[in-house]
């Protein structure tokens, strides 16, 4: 099974854009962005093991382990410049994989990072080991629309084990200052409501990379982007000089 789903194929685009999830999250969760987005960018949303049509493929449980399969993934479609869009979880994903893609000569031309604390910010907090009910109390809280699917007795089932998964593997994620820092430029993006990461937090992201860094603050909460998707891509057109949809 691969890694990445791609809801429309744009060979003529001249940069991709690979989208990891946050935690609980699914590649769906970008199918959105395709009609949003310029033609001159084709999406690939990362399909993490364990869910969706990944259903019985084995889960990851180490963030690190789980960044070298998507770079390793990625490196057959590194052919056009490539920048990388994570939300939560997937934003500190796209940091490590970034920095395994620029080790080995490829590196990305942007990160994004929504809605998360940089990876040497990471907190105590610690939903992973809860019972189901608070860990279902924590995806409410947070929002989004897994959030819903936990609340079907029947989806809680299918879902709660790789939502379980994903927490534990942010929470037991530990940053690795040794080795090349990230050299790449790095934007932030986060809700002006989000419980889960401040301004100040989220302004730290410019510690770990030596490329150029900006932050952006939007309206909202933690899933602040589905709300203001249009003012997210923008931001990506922006950064990346593409032109945007007419």
């Amino acid at each position: 099974m691969t890694w990445f789903r791609c809801p429309e194929n744009r060979p003529w685009a001249s940069m991709r854009l690979f989208c990891l999830p946050h935690a609980g999250g699914s590649a769906v969760f970008y199918r959105p962005w395709v009609k949003e987005i310029s033609p001159a960018v084709e999406v690939h949303a990362v399909q993490y093991p364990g869910r969706a049509d990944r259903i019985a493929d084995a889960m990851v449980g180490d963030a690190h382990q789980l960044a070298r399969l998507v770079a390793g993934a990625m490196a057959p479609l590194m052919d056009r410049p490539a920048a990388l869009f994570g939300h939560s979880m997937g934003a500190v994903l796209a940091y490590e994989v970034a920095r395994l893609l620029q080790e080995r000569g490829s590196a990305p031309v942007h990160v994004f990072a929504s809605g998360a604390r940089p990876p040497h910010d990471r907190g105590e907090d610690r939903v992973s080991d809860k019972d189901d009910d608070a860990v279902v109390a924590e995806m409410v809280k947070l929002g989004g629309s897994d959030a819903e699917a936990l609340r079907e007795p029947e989806l809680r089932e299918l879902v709660l084990p790789y939502v379980r998964n994903d927490f534990k593997l942010i929470e037991d994620y530990a940053h690795r200052a040794a080795g090349p820092r990230l050299a790449v430029p790095v934007t932030a993006i986060i809700g002006d409501a989000d419980p889960h990461v401040s301004r100040a937090q989220a302004a730290r992201w410019a510690e770990v990379t030596d490329g150029r860094f900006a932050l952006k603050v939007l309206p909202g909460g933690h899933f602040y982007l589905t709300e203001r998707q249009r003012d997210v891509i923008a931001e990506v057109h922006r950064t990346l000089e593409v032109p945007a949809v007419p």
